[in-house]
C-alpha cells in the first residue's frame, strides 16, 4: 500500500514520524536532515531529536528522500533495502571523471552513427544482477576514506571493486541526441552514474549523467513527498495549533 503523508497535520516527532521530502538540487541529503533539526529546535522547542535519512541522494539529484525521526530512526535500514526507482538523462558523445556534471568532461566521442534502436536494444545488456564498479566520486568507505577524497587530491591511486546489483527494469523514456532520458528501477546500492557510463561504453561511445530524480522507495512515491518549504509551513502551523490549544 502506497505511503502518503500529504494529508498529515498532526505530529509527534519524539515518538517518530517519516516524513517524505522533494530533495531540491544542490542540497545534500545532510543539509535537509540539519535543516528540519533546526527547525524543530526553533518552532517547536525540541532541543535532542534523532533524525535520519533512508538513503542519501547526491546534491545533483533530485526527488524522494525520506526522513525518520525519534523512535522510527530504526525503520532506517529496512526502508533502504527497499527498490528504488529514478528518472533522469543520459548525454551521449561524452564522458567526466565523476560520471555526472560534477567535474568536466574529459572525453568527447561523435554521435552521428549511434540511432535509436541501438540505443534502447543496449538497455537489455543491463537488465538483471550485474557486475557494477562505483565512481571514484562517490562517498564509498576506502581504508576509512571517502572515495572522493582520493579522487579529488589525485594523490592516491585507488581501485573501484566491482559489487552485484540488480536492475529489475531500464526503459528509455525518450531521445534527442545526445540526450537519452530514462527510467531505471534498481537494487539498493545502485550507482546511476556508473550506469550512465557503463551505457556509454557499450554504445561503444561515453555518456554521463545529466540530471536524476529518485522517484520511488518501496511503496514510498515522489508524489506524496513534501517540498521543503511545504513542510516548514505544516510544521509551522502544527506549532501554532498547539500553543492556541
Amino acid at each position: 500500500m502506497e505511503f502518503n503523508n500529504t494529508i498529515k497535520e498532526e505530529f509527534n516527532f519524539p515518538e517518530g514520524e517519516i516524513l517524505l521530502v522533494d530533495k531540491p538540487l544542490e542540497w545534500t541529503s545532510f543539509d535537509v536532515v540539519n535543516f528540519f533539526k533546526k527547525l524543530l529546535n526553533k518552532v517547536l522547542k525540541i532541543r535532542k531529536i534523532k533524525i535520519g535519512h533512508a538513503g542519501t541522494l547526491d546534491p545533483l539529484a533530485t526527488g524522494l528522500l525520506i526522513l525518520c525521526t525519534g523512535k522510527l530512526t530504526k525503520k532506517i535500514d529496512q526502508i533502504q533495502t527497499q527498490e528504488k526507482e529514478y528518472t533522469g538523462t543520459f548525454t551521449l558523445g561524452a564522458t567526466t571523471p565523476s560520471y555526472d556534471m560534477e567535474t568536466e568532461v574529459d572525453k568527447s566521442f561523435p554521435t552521428d552513427k549511434l540511432s535509436e534502436a541501438q540505443i534502447r536494444e543496449t538497455t537489455k545488456k543491463f537488465i538483471g544482477t550485474i557486475d557494477q564498479i562505483p565512481p571514484i566520486f562517490s562517498a564509498k568507505k576506502i581504508n576509512g576514506k571517502r572515495a572522493y577524497e582520493y579522487a579529488r587530491k589525485k594523490d592516491e591511486t585507488i581501485i573501484m571493486q566491482a559489487k552485484k546489483i540488480s536492475i529489475k527494469e531500464f526503459e528509455i523514456t525518450n531521445i534527442n541526441i545526445p540526450f537519452v532520458e530514462f527510467r531505471v528501477l534498481c537494487s539498493k546500492g545502485t550507482y546511476i552514474r556508473s550506469l550512465a557510463y557503463d551505457f556509454g561504453k557499450a554504445l561503444d561511445n561515453g555518456a554521463y549523467l545529466s540530471s536524476l530524480c529518485r522517484t520511488k522507495i518501496g511503496d514510498y512515491n515522489l508524489t506524496n513527498a513534501f517540498k521543503i518549504q511545504e513542510l516548514k509551513e505544516k510544521i509551522v502551523e502544527f506549532s501554532e495549533r498547539k500553543q492556541q490549544n
